[in-house]
């Protein structure tokens, strides 16, 4: 397999072969060398499963990436807790290199060793690992969705948007469609879904890094609709989940209850929403929502403005430890 990286750990002069140190590590390869290694016999698939005392991890983070340590020390020095939520200080967690701890430890310590084992494994890092582990029909399609394939022949038909999608005349491809975008290409280059979101990223899209579904320890939030002055979300609250009491200073906002009850603070005055009722808020006008009852609360919030930047809040209360320096980044959706 060209798509995993590899370790290189030759048999011990023991004979041992339940346990050997690892000479190296190898990305992954192109499919000669990939051959290569499996017939030489001593390189197995870096499976990326971790054991160790988080003693000599940071020992070795220490030894091997000492300005990542430091960050992340400094980090959990200035951590925060609120319930079962740990929450490192944010200015220096991303002061720390971006670095995954394969490049910063694992492949720089002289202290690992590696078990070879044989099982059925995958580590589902793209969408043709999805496909080969899903049932396809007798075409050696995968559909999910609501999809319509025509003529199409081993393929990955996806769709968690609320659309008909129809692909027609094709072979080996990969289509996944979202609520927020698609990707589609051969199903040969499935792993190349990463230079996308590397392209976004140098484009300086959003999308590169927001997902269109968003968790939050009240629950969850979803854009929905977005224009030049206005952006319509869909959010969900758990049961006794509340957000910030906040204002914002360039947009007012609209909320519509289309399940559950929902308490709303505005200004001085609280009031309880049921199913299909509304409330205005003007902006600069404080406001907090909350679940009261036993059953998620759902509603859409239609925002409206001349700027809908989620730098536009001003927290005054928060269950989460977010008012210090008037958290930027969220809106009643982020909360």
């Amino acid at each position: 397999h060209s798509g995993y990286g590899y370790i290189h750990a030759p048999l011990a002069d023991s004979g041992d072969a339940a346990v050997r140190r690892v000479e190296r590590f190898v990305e992954k390869p192109d499919i000669d060398t990939a051959a290569g290694f499996l017939a030489d016999g001593n390189y197995f698939w870096n499976c990326g499963i971790f054991l160790f005392r988080p003693s000599a991890l940071v020992r070795e983070l220490r030894r091997h990436a000492p300005a990542v340590c430091a960050e992340v020390e400094r980090a959990m020095a200035g951590a925060t807790t609120d319930g079962l939520f740990v929450r490192p200080d944010a200015t220096a967690f991303a002061a720390a290199e971006n670095i995954s701890i394969d490049f910063a430890v694992m492949e720089r310590s002289s202290e690992i060793l590696v078990v070879p084992v044989e099982f059925a494994w995958s580590d589902v890092g793209s969408w043709d690992a999805v496909r080969e582990m899903l049932p396809a029909d007798e075409q050696g399609n995968v559909l999910e969705g609501e999809v319509i394939a025509l003529d199409v022949t081993n393929s990955l038909i996806r769709s968690d948007a609320d659309m008909t999608v129809a692909v027609v005349g094709l072979d080996n491809v990969l289509c996944v469609i979202t609520h927020d975008a698609a990707f589609i290409a051969p199903l040969s280059r499935a792993q190349d879904a990463k230079l996308v979101v590397e392209e976004l990223r140098r484009r300086g899209h959003p999308r590169a890094d927001e997902p269109a579904q968003a968790h939050r320890p009240w629950g969850s939030y979803q854009t929905m609709d977005r224009g030049d002055r206005f952006q319509t979300k869909r959010l969900v609250v758990k049961p006794g989940g509340q957000l910030s009491l906040q204002k914002h200073h360039h947009r007012s906002e609209h909320w519509i209850v289309v399940n559950g009850t929902a308490e709303v603070t505005l200004g001085s005055e609280v009031r309880l929403l049921q199913e299909n009722e509304s409330l205005y808020i003007p902006a600069g006008t404080l406001h907090r929502l909350r679940n009261p009852g036993k059953m998620p609360l759902r509603l859409i919030e239609v925002q409206c403005g001349h700027y809908l930047g989620e730098d536009d809040i001003v927290r005054l209360d928060d269950d989460y430890g977010r008012t210090a320096g008037g958290e930027h980044g969220a809106s009643p959706g982020e909360s």
